[in-house]
């Protein structure tokens, strides 16, 4: 998926995408062109297994 795709499908910016690949968070992506401006792209998989990690339950030992 594309940055785009990502964005459209999931509601993320795709700003906020290429802000959290700078520091390294975020769901993994692959670099398909090397270069500064390199076409990245992103697994479905690796965004829902992202989304998984993120994800807070509510009524646990903390609430």
């Amino acid at each position: 998926m594309t940055p785009a795709q990502v964005a459209a499908e999931y509601g993320i910016a795709v700003q906020t995408l290429a802000n959290w690949r700078w520091q390294g968070i975020g769901p993994a992506y692959v670099k398909k062109t090397a270069g500064r401006g390199g076409r990245i792209a992103y697994r479905r998989t690796a965004i829902e297994a992202w989304l998984d990690a993120q994800t807070v339950q509510t009524g646990g030992a903390a609430a």
